[in-house]
């Protein structure tokens, strides 16, 4: 029962990790809900410049992401030296750098899974609650999100599962300091540099693929529910 005996840093790393991936999934949500809704609906000038750029995270090596992070967010940069000057706020190698690091890297996850959701929607309905005298907001809350729900509930999961894994844009911009940034990948990582850890690593790699996999098939379970229910 040796294998099973996690250390205080271990649980610190595992409670951070989920605690990082909840806030950003949680906080990524609305917002990819928004953008989804604009680039699956809208038509308007400069949209190809803006799908650009919801998407170009994916297309970016994960350190890339964290070094602008750090160049824009750190305290010489202009909005890190902005907040930490004012608000007395410190981004860079923080728990909430953990945040918008995962936060950024699974952001376009989501909003490519509520685009398309949101794509299959037939607009007929949605012009039906229009004519019958129903505001965009109501035919919204109504129509459009019931219907793409299993889409955006897969797009959570996903920016959970990505901000689970996050590495590169972590260790770059929020460093791995135990108790406040060191996530679960970064535990195994320093486990892994560091001779007779195997075991330490190989028990975080179990209990990642464990919450993961956990978080992928609840996903499942209630589309499958929403579906029978429709």
């Amino acid at each position: 029962m040796e294998f099973f005996d996690l250390t205080y840093d271990e649980l610190q790393a595992i409670g951070l990790s989920i605690r990082v991936a909840t806030i950003c999934a949680v906080i990524s949500l609305p917002v990819a809900v928004g953008f989804g809704w604009l680039l699956a609906r809208k038509n308007f000038r400069g949209k190809w410049f803006v799908d650009g750029l919801v998407q170009f995270p994916l297309v970016l090596p994960p350190v890339t992401v964290g070094y602008v992070l750090l160049i824009v967010f750190g305290s010489n940069g202009f909005i890190g030296k902005f907040l930490y000057e004012y608000f007395g706020i410190r981004m860079a190698f923080s728990f909430w750098a953990a945040v918008l690091a995962s936060l950024v890297v699974s952001f376009p996850l989501v909003v490519r899974a509520v685009k398309v959701a949101i794509e299959m929607v037939d607009t007929r309905l949605e012009m039906a609650a229009r004519t019958l005298g129903a505001s965009r907001l109501k035919t919204f809350t109504s129509i459009t999100i019931p219907l793409a729900l299993p889409g955006i509930v897969s797009g959570f999961i996903l920016s959970f599962a990505r901000s689970l894994g996050e590495f590169g844009a972590t260790i770059t911009f929020a460093g791995n300091i135990i108790g406040q940034t060191q996530t679960m990948p970064l535990a195994i990582y320093s486990a892994m540099e560091s001779p007779g850890n195997e075991m330490i690593a190989l028990r975080l790699v179990i209990i990642s693929v464990l919450i993961s996999f956990a978080a992928m098939v609840g996903s499942e379970i209630f589309n499958k529910r929403l579906m029978k229910k429709s």
